[in-house]
C-alpha cells in the first residue's frame, strides 16, 4: 500500500501555519501527522501539497496508491479499511476522504464511493490542533510507548495521578510535580524539565526540549522538539524550534516553528463577555466564529514578538512578523510585518533572511536557498495584506 497525503483544497483553511508546511507536517498530539502515519504503516507516506512547497516533498504513483486527505488522523480501522479498498472511494459523511489512484492523475476519482462509518478524527480548522491535542496525546501515547518500558524518574519529583508517565532516555526531571489525573505524560529524549515545575496531564515534551525553573504547564499542551518554554502554559502546541523561554501567559494557541516569545509576554484566551471568539479565517478573508469561547493565539512561523506583549483574544500572526511596543496589537497581523499598537509597516525581506540565519545557525541548521525561494514566494502572496 502506497499512501500520498493531499492537501488539495485545504492550504487557504489552514494559513498561516500551512505558509511553510503540508498539513501532514501538523503537530496534533506528540505526533505530526505524517509521523502517525508512519508508525502504523511503517512506511513513509508521499505528500502531494502547494506548488511552491513540493520541493520539500516528494511522492511516487504506484499501481497500489491511495490518495488521503492531508488532515485525516490515522487508526488502525481506517487503515484496514484503505487495504480493503479496491478501486475506490472513501467518504465520511459524504464528504470523500481517501480514493485509490487508477492513473497518474490524481483527479480521477473512482466512481465506487464507500461511507466510512467508524470513527475517524479529522483536523478542519488551526484552533482544532489544540482543542483536540489531549485526545491526540492520549492516542500517540498508545502508539509510542506500547511495550516499551521507561526510563526510571529520579526519587526528587512527585507524580500522582491514574494514568501513565513515560519517559525516555537521557532526560533530566528533577524536583519537578507531575499530575496525571486527567491523562499522560510523555518525556522525550533528552528533554530536560528544571526545578520547581508543575506539569498536569495529557502533556507532551519532545526530544531535546527545555522546561525552564518554576514552570506551570496545564494539560494538553505539547511541547514540540528543541523548544524552550517557561511561565504559565494551557492547552497550547509548540511545533518545534520556537521559544517562550520566560514568565507571561499562552493559552488555547498555536506556535510554529522558529518563534520566540518576549518576556512578561501574555496572550488573552478569553473574551470579558465570554462571547464565543471570532479569528481571522484566510479562506474567506474576514474574522469567522471559532464555536469556542477559549481561543487564544495562532502564530506563524519565524515570528517573534518583544517583551510584555500583549495580545487579544484570538489573534492571528502570520509568517515572519515582529511583533513589539506597549498595547495591544490588531488581531490579524499580516505576514513580514513590522510593529504593534502604534502600527506596522513592512517588515524588509533581507532584514528578515538575515534574522532568520542568524537564529537557526543557533541550532546549527542552514537557512538554504530552498528555503528563502518558499519565503520570497510567501513576500509576494501575502503583499496585499501588507496595506498599512
Amino acid at each position: 500500500m502506497n499512501i500520498i497525503l493531499s492537501d488539495k483544497g485545504f492550504y487557504k483553511r489552514f494559513l498561516p501555519l500551512s505558509y511553510t508546511r503540508s498539513i501532514a507536517d501538523y503537530r496534533v498530539g506528540i505526533l505530526t501527522i505524517k509521523e502517525k502515519w508512519e508508525k502504523l504503516t511503517e512506511v513513509k507516506p508521499g505528500i502531494i501539497t502547494e506548488k511552491y512547497l513540493q520541493n520539500k516533498y516528494s511522492y511516487s504513483i504506484t499501481p497500489n496508491s491511495i490518495l488521503v486527505q492531508a488532515n485525516v488522523i490515522p487508526n488502525h480501522n481506517f487503515i484496514k479499511a484503505l487495504k480493503n479498498l479496491n478501486d475506490a472511494a472513501l467518504t465520511k459523511d459524504g464528504e470523500i476522504i481517501a480514493y485509490t489512484l487508477t492513473s497518474k492523475n490524481i483527479d480521477i476519482i473512482p466512481e465506487k464511493h464507500i461511507e466510512y462509518n467508524q470513527d475517524l478524527t479529522i483536523i478542519q480548522s488551526n484552533t482544532d490542533v489544540f482543542s483536540l491535542n489531549g485526545q491526540m496525546i492520549a492516542e500517540d501515547y498508545n502508539i509510542i510507548c506500547s511495550g516499551r518500558k521507561s526510563a526510571e524518574l529520579s526519587p526528587t519529583n512527585t507524580v500522582f495521578g491514574k494514568h501513565p508517565i513515560f519517559v525516555e532516555d537521557g532526560c533530566f526531571v528533577e524536583c519537578t510535580t507531575i499530575n496525571t489525573t486527567e491523562g499522560p505524560v510523555y518525556i522525550g529524549k533528552n528533554s530536560k524539565i528544571m526545578e520547581g515545575s508543575n506539569i498536569r496531564g495529557p502533556f507532551a515534551i519532545c526530544e531535546n526540549s527545555e522546561i525552564k525553573m518554576g514552570a506551570k504547564i496545564y494539560g494538553s499542551t505539547t511541547i514540540g522538539p528543541d523548544c524552550k518554554v517557561g511561565g504559565e502554559i494551557n492547552n497550547s502546541v509548540f511545533f518545534a524550534f520556537s521559544n517562550k523561554a520566560h514568565d507571561g501567559f499562552l493559552g488555547n494557541a498555536v506556535i510554529g516553528e522558529w518563534c520566540n516569545i518576549g518576556a512578561d509576554s501574555n496572550n488573552s484566551n478569553l473574551k470579558n463577555n465570554y462571547a464565543i471568539v471570532k479569528l481571522w479565517d484566510y479562506e474567506s478573508g474576514r474574522f469567522k466564529n471559532t464555536g469556542l469561547q477559549f481561543c487564544g493565539l495562532i502564530m506563524g512561523d519565524h515570528s517573534k514578538c518583544g517583551i510584555n506583549t500583549m495580545f487579544n483574544t484570538g489573534t492571528v500572526i502570520g509568517f515572519s512578523a515582529n511583533i513589539f511596543g506597549s498595547g495591544f496589537p490588531r488581531n490579524f497581523i499580516p505576514s513580514f510585518s513590522w510593529g504593534g499598537y502604534a502600527g506596522l509597516s513592512e517588515y524588509n525581506l533581507k532584514t528578515a533572511f538575515d534574522v532568520m540565519q542568524k537564529v537557526m545557525m543557533r541550532r546549527n541548521i542552514e537557512l538554504t536557498q530552498t528555503d528563502k525561494d518558499i519565503y520570497e514566494h510567501i513576500f509576494k502572496q501575502t503583499a496585499s495584506y501588507r496595506k498599512f
